[in-house]
């Protein structure tokens, strides 16, 4: 279902957007630019979140790693004596 708006927009805006759609096309083209514009954004904050949990975690994956190495070396130097 479709709703009509009225929206105002700067003069700039109005004229790329006549360069690049035709009257009958307007609609389309606008929802077209706001799905990709929103879908951009979320894409963004997803990436933003997930580098900041990351980041929040260096510390205790770097712990993990060091309480675990040494017995990942005992493995592999027993693995490689077989």
């Amino acid at each position: 279902m479709n709703k009509r708006l009225n929206i105002t927009l700067p003069e700039s805006t109005i004229a790329l957007l006549e360069d690049v759609t035709q009257t009958g096309e307007r609609s389309a083209f606008i929802d077209t630019a706001i799905r990709h514009y929103v879908k951009q954004v979320r894409q963004q904050t997803v990436r933003e979140l997930l580098e900041e949990g990351a980041k929040a975690r260096a510390g205790r994956d770097l712990e993990i790693s060091d309480e675990w190495f040494n017995l990942e070396e005992e493995l592999w130097t027993k693995t490689d004596k077989s």
